[in-house]
């Protein structure tokens, strides 16, 4: 009779386990515009994915740099350990939702103190014995019905957590991929402005030597020597900078590969290049930042979290039912243990209910729905924080292309004012330093478009970076019913 009591006691317990409090999670309508203010530049490349978008540059040196940096890189390494605790935090809080069981067995040696109250009594009744041995094996069960949803909350917010640890993983894929890319691009860059350097450097060798010539023979006034002496001393001040700036990239490169710094310099030791970025795909604008920036996910998941532990603060109003049982036998004959008389079961139903907790659920509820709306700011903050950057990429890069158009019509016009004022000299209408001024001039345009070229390319891979690029994300994103590929594993 009582075990039937139970039995409609649990079953009407798990009939009302269906409904859960608290609310389901929709995702906030932001009222996102449908393009970027800034549109990306037109170019003659096509455009590639943006998940390996490193190799639209065609730099096979720059390739091998990115994808050995995502292969070896430590950040990434405790990025995956993150994500399997996460996973294991996820599992943990879905396994609450189901029975618990343990077994044990036991076997002791006891001996009863004769000047105990119960040895005083028991070693004058007949067959008292002192010292027994006792068999003890069972096993038991215990189950927490999750009448009201708190479990199945509490699941949720952790399945959340570890989507949000995945994002985060991915995040580090594709700040290490543009880290990377941008340390690459940096090192070519000024191995290219040392090399304009010293060939302004031997200009201006060549200048003095001429001066110095005429000075010797009274042509040269010794002002102009001692000037063009120290315009030579500052373009040998401007390349130690340049060199020390270069070692700072190269180490950052082999640091980004997961290496002591030095180990991979030899491979990027002759200069090369600045590669030209592809196109870029902006995508379906700003609302497609919303499926391929890990951080904007991350701050989806946290929102989804928060809501979901709104519920399971809510759950607290209402009772705990659990269901308890354990089976097993005990005996002080071992021969006899598994037989009838040494079986033993107890089955308990029992209920928790916080009724007098003077105000402590209405703020743990209270607190939870502040969460939330802190979550939810950090996401609307994530979204506009995203686009910002979409757009600050993608202006840089259309500027940068523009200075670098303009720095080659400029070199374009010093090369032919350079052959004509070679043509001049040698037709005797102005003098040499005239032409080493020109020299001088290309020199410092060439330097100047090298750096544009960099800057371009750098704004590319900013661009690539800020629209999510350098991961493939999942077909679809969690949002109502809070489970997508993400969830595998748990």
């Amino acid at each position: 009779m009582k075990q039937t009591a139970i039995l409609a006691f649990a079953t009407t317990a798990l009939t009302l386990s269906a409904c859960a409090v608290g609310q389901t999670y929709h995702r906030p309508n932001l009222g996102l515009p449908s393009n970027f203010h800034t549109a990306a530049p037109a170019s003659a490349t096509a455009a590639v994915p943006l998940d390996a978008w490193w190799r639209g540059f065609n730099d096979p040196e720059l390739i091998q740099v990115v994808e050995r940096a995502q292969a070896l890189n430590l950040d990434i390494e405790q990025a995956r350990a993150r994500v399997l605790q996460s996973r294991a935090v996820a599992k943990a809080a879905g396994a609450a939702l189901a029975p618990q069981a343990d077994t044990a067995s036991s076997a002791s040696d006891q001996q009863q103190s004769l000047l105990s109250p119960i040895g005083e009594i028991g070693r004058n009744l007949p067959g008292y014995q002192r010292g027994v041995d006792v068999y003890d094996v069972g096993a038991a069960a215990s189950w927490e019905i999750d009448l009201f949803g708190g479990l199945r909350r509490e699941r949720d917010a952790a399945r959340a957590d570890a989507r949000a640890s995945q994002a985060q993983a991915a995040a580090m894929r594709i700040s290490v991929a543009a880290d990377a890319a941008d340390a690459y691009l940096q090192v070519r860059a000024y191995q290219a402005r040392i090399a304009v350097a010293r060939r302004q450097e031997a200009v201006e060798q060549d200048l003095v030597a001429l001066l110095q010539r005429r000075s010797d023979q009274g042509v040269a006034a010794e002002r102009e020597l001692r000037l063009t002496r120290a315009e030579l001393e500052g373009v040998r001040a401007s390349i130690p900078p340049l060199v020390d700036a270069l070692e700072a990239q190269l180490n950052r490169l082999d640091v980004l590969m997961g290496a002591q710094p030095g180990t991979f310099r030899y491979e990027l030791a002759a200069g090369a290049p600045i590669p030209t970025p592809p196109a870029i795909e902006a995508g379906a604008g700003p609302t497609d930042l919303l499926r391929r920036r890990p951080d904007v996910l991350v701050a989806e998941q946290r929102l989804i979290a928060a809501n979901a532990r709104i519920g399971a603060a809510i759950a607290d109003y209402y009772p705990k039912l659990s269901i308890a049982g354990a089976l097993g036998v005990e005996s002080i004959d071992a021969g006899r243990i598994f037989t009838g008389d040494a079986l033993q079961h107890q089955v308990t139903a029992g209920l928790r209910w916080r009724l007098f907790d003077f105000g402590r659920v209405d703020a743990e509820v209270a607190q939870a729905r502040g969460r939330d709306a802190e979550a939810l700011a950090a996401y609307r903050s994530s979204v506009l924080h995203a686009s910002e950057d979409v757009e600050d990429a993608l202006s840089d890069l259309v500027q940068q292309q523009a200075r670098a158009g303009a720095l080659g019509r400029q070199i374009a016009e010093l090369t032919v004012a350079r052959r004509q004022a070679e043509q001049a000299y040698e037709g005797g209408v102005i003098s040499l330093i005239e032409v080493r001024d020109a020299d001088r001039e290309l020199l410092g345009a060439s330097d100047q478009l090298v750096q544009a070229n960099a800057g371009a390319a750098r704004a590319a891979v900013a661009s690539f970076r800020a629209l999510g690029g350098g991961w493939a994300p999942p077909a679809t994103v969690a949002s109502g019913s809070h489970r997508d590929s993400m969830d595998k594993g748990f």
